[in-house]
C-alpha cells in the first residue's frame, strides 16, 4: 500500500475549494505555542501522538505559523534551546536541482517529519459546523481532531480546508507534517526548502446557510462606463452595494455607471454579500480584461506592466509574514513606480491580494507548480507529462483559481513556472478557461505556446526584445507552422529579465524604452524583489545574512537566492532608485524651450501630481518654482515653459523638474516625487590642457623628481607628494573585484574566472622611463600580469598648472589578449584608470556628478546630477556578497577631507570633462578575497579609483551578455585629470 506521503493524489478528506473573503462568521485562531517534537523519518513520534491523553509536557514548544528550521526549539524539560541554521536538517537553498533523490513520487527514509499538537478550548456558544482552515503547510500535512483522522493534504502554498467535528470545551489537534512528500516534485521553485505550519490555521464557523462560496463577476464596458455586477454563492443571499444603490439577489444582474479599478486609480465599492446567517464582506471593483489584436488591454487601453517578481520572504521568518510586512513591501513598490507583481512562483497569503486590491497592483498569480529539477533526468517522468499526477495538478490550479477569483487585481493567471511541457496543462488551460473567462492565461516554458494566451521569454537581450515588439524574432526548435502563426499573434509578456543579483542589474532603462516602444510588449518583471537571506551569526557571535553557499549540503543553489531590489532586511539596494527611474509613470523631459510631459499611466491623468523646478549652480538652490501644467490624460502629452530667471553661471546650472503627489495617497505622503528630469543649461569651460614641449632628460636615479607643487620618485615616477600630502601612485588599474554578474552563470557569460585566469587580479608594474622637463615629467612602463604574455604599455604625463598637476595618461594593449592560446575567449576589461593610496585621515568626499548612489555606465539614469557630500565609509554598499561597489560616473569634480590632511581636489581637464571615482579603505583585491561584509578591514589607507571608464554591471548571472556598449574599448586610449591638495 503506498504511504499517502508518495501517493500522486493532491489529499484526500479535505473541502472543495472556495473563495476566501472576509466574513462575521466567527473564527477561532489557532495561531501561537504549539506543542513539537522532530523525528528523522516519516513515522512521526508514533501512531500515539494523536490521542487525547498523550503527554506531551516533554516536548518543544513551536511557535504557529513558523518554519521549524528556522525556529531555536525550546525544551520544555530543560537545557539549551536549539538552532539547525547552517546545517543540513535546517533550511536548504536550491535554484533548479531537488535535494531528494529523482524518484517520483518516492523519497528517502530519512525524511525529518514535525509532529504538532495543540489543545484548545471551544466556547460553550460555538454552533454546530465547524471548517479547519490551515492557509500553508509544507509539504505534506495530515490531520487529526480528537484522536479522529480527518484528513491529508499537499500544495504547500494553497490552502485546505476539512469539516472538524469539534466539541464544547477541551478539544485536541494533531498534525503531522512531512518536509519531502510527493508533493516536492511539484515545488522546485529557486527558493529555500522550508518545512511547517507556515500560515494561518483556524476554525470557522459554519451553520446550515453559511455562504460556503460566492463568485463576483464584474465586468466594464469601457465604451459606456457601465458596470455589470453579478454575484452567485452557494446559498441564497442578498448583494448590496449602498454606493451604487443596489440591492439584489444572488444571481441577478445589475448595470450601472461606475469608475473602473486599475493599478492607477484601484476603485473599489464596498459591499455585502447577506445570508440568514453570515455577512461577507465584498470589495468590487469593476474591469475588463481582453486580448484584442494581439494587445494586453484592461478596460480598453493597452497595458505595460512595471512589475517585479515576489517571493514571499523575510530574514527571520522565512515565508511567514504578517500584514505589516506586506504593506511595507507594497509601499515600497508603489513608491518605486512598481504597478505590477508576478507571485513567483505560488500563491501568496491571501492578504496580500486584498491589499493590492486596496492600493493598486496588477497581479499575475502563479499557480504552486514548479518540476524544473526533472530537467537533470531529460525531463523523463516530468508529472506534467504523467497521467497519473493530472489530479494533483489540476487540484492545484482549482485551488488558486477559486481561493482568490474575486480579486479585480488578479489579471492573469499563471498555470506554473520551468515546468517543460505535458498535455496536462491543456487540461488545466481548458479548465481554467471554463471556469473562469474572464482571465487570459499564461504558460511560458512550452515552445508551442498552446496553453497560453501570450508568448513569454525570460531574460532575452535588447536586441532580441526588440525583435520580438516587432514580431520579428525567430522561431523556436520543434513547433509546427500552425503553431508559430498563433504564437507571433500573441502579445509578449516579458515574464523575468533584469537579474537584481548582487550589483545589478544593469539596462533596466534600455529594456523600458524598448517596451514603450511596442504595444505588443505588455511588459515585464523584474527578478526579483527582495533577496532571500536569512539572518544568522557565525560562531563567535558575528552576525550576518545566510545563502546557500553557507550550508554544507548538496546540491546547493549557491548564492542565487540574493538576487533582489531589496536587500533581506528590506533596505534598498542601489536598484530600486534605478528601477523607479525606469519605471517612472509620468516621463519629465527637461529642455532648453520648456519642459515635455507624458503620461504613461493606463487610467488616471496628472491633476493628482505638482510639478515644481529647481534651478541649481554647482549644486547650490538659486531659484525655484511651481509649474502650471494643465491635467495631462492618460497616453497623452503636454508641454509647459519653465519662467527660469536670467543667472549668471558660477558653476553647473541644471534645471530640476519634479512631478510629486499633490496630496497624501495611501501608500506616499504629499509630495512623494514620482518623475522628475534635468537639463544642463549652462556649464564653466572646462580648464585647458597645459602645453608642453617634447624636450626632456632622463631623470636621475636615487633621488626624487619635483615638478610643481609635485614630488615624484625618481626610479619608479609614481608621485610621492602633491604639495603636503603624501600619497602614492597613481599606478594603472584595469581589476575590479567580480559582481555576481561577471560570474556569469556556469561557463556562459563568466569574465570573473577569465579575469582570474588571465591575472587581472595581480598585475605587476614596470617603469622603463622617467624623463623630466622644464614643464613636464614623462613616465613610462607596462603594466601586465604574471604567466601570460598580454600586458598594458603606459605613458604618464605629468604637468604643472598652477597649484595643481595634470596627469594625462595614454595606454596601448599588447599581447594575445585570451584566457589561454587554447581557448582564445577574449578579455574584457573590468575598468580602465588609476589608483592612488591616501592616508586613511580622508573622512568625507564631495563632488559635483551623478549621486548620491553607486553608478555605472548601465546604470546611472535614476542619480540625479548635482553636488553631494558623504562619508568615505558610507560610498560603499554592503551587498552580502562582497564584490565591486560604490562607482560614480560622470564626475566633474571630487574633493576628499579630513583632519589633519590637506584637500584633496580632482577635476576633469579640456576634452575629458568627467571621470568615474570610487573610494574605499580595502583595495579591490581585498574585497575580491572576502567572503562577507565582516571579513573586510580597513587597511590604514583609502584606496581612491579615478577612472576613464568602468564597465557596465548588466544581468548576466542569468541574463544576455554584458551589451558592447558598455564595454571597456580595448583599443589605444587618453585621457587626462587635475590634481590638486591644498
Amino acid at each position: 500500500m503506498t504511504a499517502y506521503w508518495e501517493s500522486t493524489a493532491p489529499g484526500a478528506g479535505r473541502r472543495p475549494a472556495r473563495a476566501d473573503a472576509p466574513s462575521d462568521a466567527r473564527v477561532l485562531s489557532l495561531n501561537g505555542t504549539w506543542r513539537f517534537r522532530l523525528a528523522p523519518t516519516a513515522d512521526g513520534t508514533g501512531p500515539g501522538f494523536v490521542a487525547d491523553g498523550f503527554d506531551d509536557s516533554g516536548w518543544d514548544e513551536m511557535r504557529v505559523p513558523s518554519h521549524w528550521v528556522l525556529e531555536e526549539f525550546t525544551p520544555l524539560a530543560g537545557g539549551p534551546a536549539r538552532s539547525m541554521l547552517g546545517t543540513a536538517e535546517g533550511p536548504l537553498y536550491t535554484n533548479t536541482a531537488y535535494p531528494i533523490p529523482l524518484d517520483p513520487p518516492h523519497v528517502s527514509t530519512e525524511n525529518p517529519t514535525g509532529d504538532y499538537r495543540l489543545v484548545f478550548e471551544l466556547p460553550d456558544d460555538w454552533v454546530d459546523g465547524t471548517v479547519l482552515r490551515f492557509q500553508g503547510v509544507d509539504s505534506c500535512a495530515k490531520v487529526w481532531l480528537n484522536g479522529t483522522e480527518l484528513g491529508w493534504s499537499t500544495g504547500s502554498r494553497l490552502p485546505f480546508e476539512l469539516d472538524a467535528p469539534v466539541r464544547p470545551g477541551r478539544n485536541v489537534l494533531a498534525v503531522r507534517v512531512h518536509r519531502w512528500s510527493s508533493g516536492t516534485y511539484l515545488e522546485d521553485q529557486d527558493m529555500w526548502w522550508l518545512p511547517g505550519i507556515f500560515r494561518d490555521v483556524e476554525l470557522i464557523e459554519r451553520p446550515p446557510g453559511a455562504i460556503d462560496d460566492h463568485y463576483v463577476h464584474a465586468d466594464y464596458d469601457h465604451e459606456t462606463g457601465t458596470g455589470t455586477l453579478r454575484v452567485d454563492a452557494t446559498t441564497e443571499a442578498v448583494v448590496e452595494i449602498p454606493e451604487l444603490g443596489i440591492r439584489m439577489a444572488t444571481g441577478e444582474t445589475a448595470r450601472v455607471p461606475v469608475e473602473p479599478w486599475s493599478a492607477d486609480v484601484p476603485r473599489l465599492y464596498r459591499g455585502t454579500l447577506r445570508s440568514t446567517v453570515e455577512t461577507v464582506e465584498l470589495a468590487v471593483g469593476f474591469r475588463h480584461v481582453e486580448i484584442t489584436g494581439g494587445v494586453f488591454t484592461v478596460n480598453g487601453r493597452p497595458v505595460t506592466f512595471r512589475g517585479v517578481n515576489r517571493h514571499e520572504h523575510h530574514p527571520d521568518t522565512g515565508r511567514t509574514l504578517d500584514r505589516e510586512t506586506m504593506v511595507q513591501d507594497i509601499v515600497a513598490m508603489k513608491r518605486a513606480n512598481v504597478d505590477a507583481v508576478r507571485t513567483s512562483h505560488y500563491p501568496p497569503h491571501p492578504e496580500f491580494l486584498r491589499l493590492c486590491d486596496e492600493y493598486g497592483l496588477w497581479v499575475l498569480e502563479e499557480c504552486d507548480l514548479e518540476t524544473h529539477g526533472f530537467i537533470y533526468a531529460g525531463w523523463e517522468k516530468n508529472p506534467p507529462a504523467d497521467p497519473a499526477w493530472r489530479d494533483a495538478l489540476l487540484d492545484r490550479v482549482r485551488r488558486m483559481v477559486e481561493r482568490d477569483k474575486n480579486h479585480p487585481s488578479v489579471v492573469i493567471w499563471s498555470l506554473a513556472n520551468e515546468s517543460w511541457t505535458g498535455e496536462t496543462f491543456t487540461v488545466l488551460r481548458q479548465w481554467v478557461a471554463d471556469r473562469d473567462p474572464s482571465r487570459p492565461v499564461l504558460y511560458e516554458r512550452d515552445p508551442s505556446y498552446r496553453d497560453s494566451d501570450f508568448y513569454s521569454l525570460m531574460y532575452p537581450s535588447l536586441e532580441d526584445l526588440d525583435r520580438i515588439g516587432r514580431r520579428a524574432e525567430d522561431t523556436p526548435d520543434g513547433v509546427t507552422p500552425a503553431e508559430d502563426e498563433r504564437r507571433r499573434s500573441l502579445p509578449f509578456l516579458l515574464v523575468e529579465y533584469a537579474h537584481a543579483m548582487g550589483n545589478g542589474p544593469g539596462s533596466l532603462q534600455d529594456y523600458r524604452r524598448i517596451m514603450l516602444e511596442h504595444d505588443r510588449i505588455c511588459g515585464g518583471f523584474v527578478w526579483e524583489w527582495i533577496d532571500l537571506g536569512i539572518n544568522a551569526v557565525t560562531a563567535d557571535g558575528t552576525a550576518h545574512v545566510m545563502h546557500g553557499e553557507d550550508i554544507d549540503y548538496e546540491p546547493c543553489g549557491g548564492r542565487f537566492n540574493l538576487d533582489g531590489l531589496l536587500f533581506s532586511d528590506r533596505t534598498p539596494t542601489p536598484a530600486l532608485a534605478e528601477l523607479a527611474k525606469a519605471y517612472e509613470p509620468v516621463r519629465v523631459t527637461v529642455g532648453a524651450d520648456g519642459v515635455l510631459v507624458d503620461n504613461l499611466r493606463h487610467t488616471a491623468d496628472t491633476s493628482d501630481l505638482t510639478f515644481t523646478w529647481t534651478l541649481t549652480d554647482d549644486g547650490e538652490p538659486v531659484a525655484d518654482g511651481v509649474l502650471d501644467v494643465p491635467a495631462v490624460g492618460a497616453g497623452g502629452q503636454g508641454r509647459v515653459a519653465v519662467p527660469v530667471p536670467a543667472h549668471p553661471p558660477r558653476g553647473t546650472l541644471v534645471l530640476t523638474v519634479e512631478a510629486r503627489t499633490a496630496a497624501d495617497a495611501v501608500w506616499a505622503p504629499a509630495g512623494h516625487v514620482v518623475a522628475w528630469g534635468q537639463h544642463v543649461l549652462a556649464e564653466p569651460p572646462v580648464r585647458p590642457l597645459p602645453r608642453w614641449s617634447d624636450d626632456g632628460d632622463r631623470a636621475p636615479g636615487g633621488a626624487d623628481v619635483t615638478l610643481g607643487p609635485g614630488t615624484f620618485d625618481a626610479a619608479t615616477g609614481r608621485l610621492v607628494r602633491l604639495g603636503d600630502l603624501a600619497l602614492d601612485g597613481p599606478v594603472l588599474d584595469v581589476h575590479r573585484a567580480p559582481t555576481e554578474n561577471d560570474h556569469g552563470q556556469g561557463d556562459l557569460n563568466d569574465l570573473a574566472s577569465v579575469w582570474s585566469a588571465t591575472g587581472l587580479d595581480r598585475m605587476l608594474h614596470r617603469t622603463d622611463l622617467v624623463e623630466r622637463a622644464d614643464d613636464h615629467l614623462r613616465v613610462a612602463g607596462r603594466t601586465a600580469p604574471t604567466t601570460h604574455a598580454h600586458g598594458v604599455d603606459w605613458t604618464m604625463l605629468w604637468q604643472p598648472d598652477g597649484a595643481a598637476l595634470v596627469l594625462t595618461v595614454e595606454v596601448e594593449l599588447t599581447g594575445p589578449w585570451a584566457d589561454t592560446p587554447h581557448r582564445h575567449r577574449d578579455i574584457l576589461l573590468p575598468r580602465l584608470g588609476l589608483r592612488l593610496s591616501l592616508p586613511s585621515a580622508y573622512a568625507r568626499a564631495r563632488w559635483f556628478g551623478r549621486g548620491p548612489g553607486e553608478t555605472y555606465v548601465d546604470s546611472f539614469e535614476g542619480s540625479r546630477l548635482g553636488t553631494f557630500d558623504r562619508a568615505v565609509d558610507d560610498l560603499q554598499t554592503p551587498y552580502p556578497v562582497p564584490q565591486e561597489n560604490g562607482n560614480h560616473v560622470q564626475t566633474r569634480w571630487l574633493e576628499l577631507t579630513g583632519k589633519d590632511v590637506p584637500p584633496l581636489r580632482v577635476d576633469g581637464v579640456e576634452g575629458y570633462p568627467t571621470f568615474d571615482f570610487t573610494a574605499r579603505r580595502w583595495t579591490s583585491q581585498d574585497l575580491q578575497r572576502a567572503r562577507k561584509p565582516h571579513d573586510l578591514r580597513d587597511s590604514g589607507r583609502v584606496w581612491l579609483n579615478l577612472d576613464h571608464r568602468q564597465q557596465g554591471i548588466g544581468s548576466a548571472s542569468v541574463g544576455p551578455a554584458l551589451p558592447e556598449r558598455y564595454r571597456v574599448p580595448r583599443e589605444r586610449t587618453t585621457w587626462s585629470v587635475r590634481l590638486q591638495a591644498g
